[in-house]
């Protein structure tokens, strides 16, 4: 693998980077800290005002990006050979729209998932100039991708769902991402068709490092560029939902990378009826038993902080005093933490009110999906009301925000999103009673981790949780 990120190309720090002291960063996720040696802070200059020119910049930037404090900005086009494959099962005339917007920059192969249409889905290939293989059963969208994938040969592949239409350019600008070698594959950010509906694929629009236990833990294979030498195994054919995890997973436990570049926008046509959105959301939730027990280390539905997990829970019930006793145990812990790292102590109450945000967004999802019945009753007990009213809308509402643009009206949005979180749940008891599992259903509580700063730009930079 390069130490370096190519020359020429940018990259922009992280949203949650921090410069408290012009030797000292301190962001990303998880939250990391490095110590720049002098040659590190100059190089710091040419990595954030780009491009890079340098060896020192470029190894700045590598390990900037490696650790998740800075996202990459490919400059040009890839240089391998690119293919589309686009499963598609009947909907001829959303493959039509996909079809059209992709164009003709790349080869397109459409695989016909034992349509019933398959006269349909042929003429529409042809009018646009893509080649068909069809599948004499239907096996899914896995299958369906690992067949295309067997008929084609160009270096880099990118499955595009027949519900998308790229934007033009799309998938050159996704593919230049991979002209780093490290990188295996790069995904879109797939809003909806139309302003309103939420979209439980649009991980919004911040770039992240893809990886188990972060921001952003998966991406979804709507759209998605990939090296073809890192599909060894292709898709499980045997979960026909969950792939998309599953498949991103098992390449970052190979050791690969794994990137979601919002600037790049995928249309994806969302069900219409609230009825539709609730049914896949729960067959989403199925997926989370089988996940489990392929990644038992990836996939956790809540990780709680001692601290600020205990105060929440303490206000929550209705008890302000110990609520606040814990809120000090909390900020001194902080304190302690930059204390033992060399932070300024300035910064702790900003951290220490992030850390509860986050806890609260997530913890109510939880409670949502896996114990509505549970929250229920609290919302209708006169202690507990307002505390869980206030837990359970922390997620939908920053949601809400960081998405506003698309999501019009708040309160239809927050109302589908705690829809859509009791359905997502119903599906991960459904999927958890059928494998006799209670493994999704369990948290974990994880203390900060207090790590010293890395003293070198070339050294491999330490999580501190």
């Amino acid at each position: 693998m390069s130490a370096t990120l190519p020359r020429g190309w940018r990259v922009e720090l992280d949203r949650t980077v921090r410069r408290p002291r012009r030797d000292l960063l301190v962001g990303g996720s998880p939250t990391r800290l490095l110590r720049l040696s002098p040659t590190g802070v100059t190089a710091l200059t040419e990595v954030r005002d780009g491009p890079i020119r340098t060896a020192a910049g470029a190894t700045l930037a590598r390990r900037l990006t490696d650790a998740g404090l800075a996202h990459p900005k490919p400059v040009g086009a890839a240089t391998a050979e690119l293919i589309v494959v686009v499963p598609a099962h009947n909907r001829a005339e959303l493959l039509d729209r996909c079809l059209a917007a992709l164009g003709a920059a790349h080869p397109v192969l459409v695989v016909d998932d034992a349509s019933s249409d398959s006269a349909g889905i042929a003429a529409v290939a042809a009018r646009h100039g893509a080649r068909v293989t069809r599948r004499e059963s239907n096996g899914g969208p896995a299958a369906a991708r690992n067949t295309g994938l067997a008929a084609t040969d160009a270096p880099l592949v990118a499955f595009v769902d027949s519900d998308c239409a790229p934007d033009v350019g799309a998938l050159t600008r996704l593919a230049a991402h991979l002209d780093d070698p490290t990188v295996a594959a790069v995904a879109p950010r797939v809003v909806p068709d139309r302003p309103g509906p939420r979209s439980a694929l649009d991980l919004g629009p911040y770039p992240a490092r893809v990886a188990p236990g972060t921001r952003i833990a998966y991406v979804p294979t709507t759209t998605l560029v990939v090296r073809r030498d890192a599909l060894t195994d292709g898709f499980d054919e045997t979960l026909r939902y969950g792939e998309d995890v599953d498949l991103i997973w098992r390449l970052h436990a190979a050791g690969h990378v794994i990137r979601y570049d919002p600037s790049v926008r995928v249309c994806h046509v969302e069900p219409s009826q609230l009825r539709q959105r609730l049914g896949r959301r729960f067959r989403y939730g199925t997926s989370a038993a089988p996940l489990t027990q392929r990644h038992p280390d990836a996939f956790v539905p809540l990780v709680l902080e001692p601290w600020t997990g205990a105060a929440l829970l303490a206000a929550v019930t209705g008890r302000p005093r110990l609520a606040v006793a814990l809120l000090a145990g909390a900020a001194a812990d902080e304190l302690h933490r930059r204390t033992k790292t060399g932070l300024p102590a300035a910064g702790a109450a900003p951290a220490l009110t992030q850390r509860l945000a986050w806890t609260a967004r997530t913890t109510g999802s939880y409670a949502l999906q896996t114990a509505a019945p549970l929250a229920l009753a609290a919302l209708l007990h006169r202690r507990t009301r307002t505390g869980t009213a206030a837990l359970l809308l922390a997620e939908p509402v920053a949601a809400w925000w960081s998405r506003r643009a698309h999501a019009t009206d708040p309160f239809r949005w927050t109302a589908t999103h705690l829809a859509e979180d009791v359905a997502y749940g119903a599906g991960v008891l459904a999927g958890c009673a059928r494998a006799r599992t209670i493994a999704p259903l369990l948290p974990r509580i994880r203390r900060v981790r207090v790590r010293p700063p890395t003293e070198s730009p070339t050294r491999p930079l330490r999580r501190t949780r």
